[in-house]
């Protein structure tokens, strides 16, 4: 008899220990998660599977052929031109931003509402933001799920990381009658295959993997890497009234050198176990052998270094940007 992993959705394995859904043949018939889920959850230990992108993708398109109810995940610091994909759907689709609570309190949602609907054309029925971690607007979608589902199937799509598992777990223990939660991690890809959990007799929430993109600064880091990058807590942005000549180094990570002649505010937001360091832009040349992104930002933009960070700049601003050379870097209005 198949069976999947409750964890990730790995059909089981006895045969190649680093492949997905593995474990060892003599706990075959007891196991309800593989090896690589037991030592995610048990001991934060995480293992690369190699799944082909093409994989996903397919994925992704058989549910686009659908005409289910699809909620779209989105993390609230990586709202780029990737929303448009939701437009796609054939089904109705509920756009679900999460994480946020690790926007300082601030920070309004009509002001970030107001932002999507301005930049993006999204064809969405819904809005809601959400915070899996603080069950912050769960019950509103909820009821927003059961008033516009087309039938019991409720898909979650998005990139990796977006949230969508560790979503599916905080509905399980608020609204579900299943005891097994599904393996969460800080970490891209966990989920590797389609999963469905049912929720109640009339909600199956069906997971999907990732889509995975090779843009993002999440992309080939080590695990404790991604763990200190990634924002766990509400972040407290950093403020910098810099001068001409002056440069930002953050971390081991990217460095940002601004050119113009006047004074400026470029406030970050990004994880706060990150260090960011003000140097002199002509005595230091740490990290000038990246890859160098240049920009002639007008006022009120911001500067995104996709899985980094955001840099919000006030004024008329002419800056470098060093990356890893796989990195998206681009600008888009405040979002804040």
């Amino acid at each position: 008899m198949t069976k999947k992993c409750l964890g990730c959705g790995a059909v089981f394995q006895s045969g190649n220990p680093l492949s997905e859904g593995f474990i060892e043949e003599e706990n075959y018939e007891k196991s309800i998660i593989c090896k690589r889920c037991f030592r995610i959850k048990n001991y934060g230990e995480y293992s690369i599977v190699n799944k082909a992108k093409e994989d996903y993708e397919k994925i992704f398109e058989n549910i686009k052929n659908k005409k289910d109810l699809v909620l779209f995940l989105c993390d609230i610091f990586t709202l780029d031109d990737t929303l448009e994909y939701l437009n796609g759907f054939k089904g109705p689709v509920i756009l679900v931003i999460t994480k946020k609570d690790l926007l300082p309190k601030s920070v309004k949602e009509n002001k970030l509402l107001d932002y999507i609907k301005k930049n993006y054309n999204l064809n969405a029925i819904g809005v809601i933001f959400v915070s899996s971690i603080k069950n912050y607007s769960l019950d509103r979608l909820k009821n927003v799920i059961e008033k516009y589902k087309t039938s019991n199937n409720v898909y979650l799509v998005g990139n990796t990381n977006a949230g969508k598992s560790t979503l599916i777990n905080s509905i399980i223990k608020s609204y579900g009658k299943r005891d097994t939660l599904i393996t969460t991690s800080s970490l891209p890809a966990t989920t590797l295959e389609v999963m469905e959990i049912k929720i109640d007799d009339n909600l199956t929430l069906i997971d999907t993997p990732g889509l995975v993109t090779n843009d993002n600064y999440l992309t080939d880091l080590e695990p404790l890497e991604v763990k200190r990058i990634s924002p766990k807590v509400e972040i407290k942005p950093r403020t910098y009234q810099m001068k001409p000549n002056q440069s930002l180094l953050v971390g081991d990570y990217a460095r940002i050198d601004y050119l113009s002649n006047d004074k400026n505010s470029f406030t970050l937001y990004l994880s706060n176990e990150i260090k960011v360091e003000r140097i002199n832009l002509n005595t230091n040349d740490k990290m000038r052998n990246l890859n160098k992104t240049s920009f002639n930002l007008e006022n009120n933009k911001d500067i995104v270094i996709s899985g980094l960070l955001f840099c919000k700049i006030t004024k008329n601003a002419e800056v470098n940007i060093y990356t890893k050379s796989n990195v998206k870097v681009y600008q888009r209005d405040n979002l804040i």
